[in-house]
């Protein structure tokens, strides 16, 4: 039982690092990445649908992506999506490829998105603390319907508080990465 609640605990935490890395991908700085398109649809014969499946997602240079969609009279509409998103980005059509630039962040906005990496980082903070309270509280009722030793409960909890560490560590590790990559000029 020890066993069981400490592997659902370590498969939450992990679950709740992805969350995180999604979340700080999501968090834009200067540099091009294709992931970044991810979540702007295009309509597509009357359905949206993700801009990677009408066209083919490139980096051209460290700056700028390139989109080359599939069919030709799909072009506008990439384009138009692209400009309607919420991303602050301005694509311009060359030919059959989109090119999207990215523009350069200001030091007020670099120390904006850092503000915003952080609350991410705390949020992933509690997520973790809260698997952790889950699994100690698991471990209490196993106790008092004394299905474990005080021993066992105590082990228990020492290791789940183990793992919390690591993924707290991983947690700050990841923010520190985001913090510099945001500061890079």
């Amino acid at each position: 039982m020890i066993n069981d609640i400490q592997k659902t605990a370590d498969g939450k935490m992990q679950r709740s690092l992805e969350v995180l890395r999604e979340n700080l991908a999501k968090v834009r700085t200067g540099r091009a990445h294709t992931g970044l398109l991810d979540q702007v649809e295009v309509e597509y014969y009357g359905s949206p649908v993700p801009v990677s499946q009408v066209a083919n997602v490139t980096l051209l240079d460290a700056r700028t992506i390139g989109v080359k969609v599939y069919e030709s009279n799909m072009a506008a509409a990439v384009e138009k999506a692209i400009r309607d998103s919420n991303l602050g980005l301005n694509p311009a059509a060359m030919g059959d490829v989109i090119r999207v630039p990215m523009p350069m962040l200001t030091e007020e906005r670099r120390k904006d998105l850092i503000k915003v990496v952080r609350s991410e980082a705390e949020e992933g903070r509690v997520a973790i603390r809260n698997v952790r309270r889950d699994a100690n509280n698991d471990f209490k009722r196993l106790l008092k319907d004394k299905e474990i030793s005080e021993d066992d409960a105590r082990r228990g909890e020492e290791q789940i508080q183990k793992l919390t560490d690591k993924y707290i560590a991983e947690v700050d590790k990841m923010l520190t990465a985001k913090e510099e990559d945001l500061m890079a000029i």
